[in-house]
């Protein structure tokens, strides 16, 4: 279990119970370009099929990460967002550099993620380009009635 806070007031959780759905769909379906439209049972089933983290300041949830991990070897971080009320108090660093050192403690091998925009954010916490000949992906939304 994950539970940690820092002098600020601000708590950062894996309880998957203080998760507020209907606060992190909005930021999402509203508001990160990778999520844009995104419903909101997607999002739940996304919630309940991964380890999720959640940034709060009292009661109210401020930010969140979904890592999707097999527990032995791989993990994806996905879905790392804070609220723009919390933004520039380095939350988004330290809930990156939490979920880092927690998944390195556990002996996970490689942990990937996807970015547009925000390569020097995770670059200060140790994630470097990957080689493009080596990493292959399937785009399953463009898939329909593909051949194969």
């Amino acid at each position: 279990m994950v539970k940690l806070r820092r002098e600020d007031g601000y708590e950062l959780s894996d309880d998957r119970d203080r998760i507020d759905l209907s606060e992190v769909h909005r930021w999402l379906s509203t508001d990160a370009y990778w999520a844009i439209g995104r419903p909101l049972e997607t999002m739940r089933k996304a919630i309940e099929g991964s380890e999720v983290f959640g940034v709060y300041l009292d009661d109210d949830q401020v930010a969140i990460a979904r890592v999707i991990t097999d527990g032995a070897v791989f993990a994806y971080l996905c879905d790392v967002y804070v609220d723009p009320g919390h933004r520039g108090r380095g939350l988004g660093g330290w809930l990156v550099r939490t979920l880092r050192d927690h998944y390195q403690e556990h002996g996970l091998r490689r942990f990937l993620l996807a970015t547009n925009d925000a390569h020097g954010l995770y670059a200060k916490h140790g994630f470097v380009g990957v080689e493009m000949d080596r990493w292959m992906e399937c785009d399953l939304r463009h898939m329909q009635g593909a051949q194969g």
